[in-house]
Order: C-alpha cells, then sequence, then structure tokens
C-alpha cells in the first residue's frame, strides 16, 4: 500500500468504505485487545476486574470482543442492559454505576 493511504488492519479504508458505505465506525480489534491486554497487566498486581461502560459503545462486536477477553460490563439503565445481555458471549459479571435508579428502569422490557 501506498504512501498517505489509509489503512486499518492491513485493509485501506477506502475499500471499507466501498463495502459497507459511509458514514462508518471502523474499530481496530487488535488495537483493542492490546489495551485491555495492558490495562490488565497494569492491574496485575491486585485483585481487579475490568468492565466496559456499554454506554460508551454499545456495538455489539466490540461488547463481545472485550467479554472474550474476560471483560465485565457497567451499565446504567434497561437499554444497556439489554444490549450487554446480547452479546455473543453472554457473562454473569456487570456492575450498575448511578443513583436513583427505579427498578423499572433497569428492568428488561
Amino acid at each position: 500500500m501506498g504512501e498517505g493511504v489509509l489503512t486499518l488492519e492491513g485493509v485501506t479504508l477506502a475499500r471499507l468504505a466501498a463495502a459497507v458505505g459511509t458514514p462508518a465506525y471502523v474499530y481496530s480489534a487488535a488495537t483493542i485487545r492490546a489495551q485491555y491486554r495492558a490495562l490488565d497487566a497494569a492491574l496485575a498486581r491486585v485483585p481487579h476486574r475490568i468492565c466496559y461502560s456499554v454506554k460508551a459503545n454499545g456495538n455489539l462486536a466490540i461488547l463481545s470482543l472485550l467479554r472474550s477477553l474476560g471483560a465485565g460490563v457497567d451499565i446504567v439503565s434497561g437499554g444497556e442492559l439489554a444490549r450487554a445481555l446480547a452479546r455473543a458471549t453472554p457473562g454473569p459479571t456487570s456492575s450498575s454505576a448511578g443513583w436513583g435508579r427505579r427498578r423499572t428502569r433497569c428492568s428488561r422490557r
């Protein structure tokens, strides 16, 4: 690939745009894995659980990727709970942050 050509994991962004159209969000699974592993290693001396905020990005592929690495999810609403439960690799670990939530706000519908 030539100089000045944008690529992600060996694929040109022009090719991705042609395949899926624009606008499109493009993520690097390799970068997500590397960053998760770096954070996990930095915390290795203390008991920890890394939880990803579904509010930050509820993309099911990203949630599934992070779950496969061992991450839990952080949810604050019923909609986020539904996204978390729709992950391809469900897991029991989650945290629920926020204050003043009624049970109906965080229930599945």
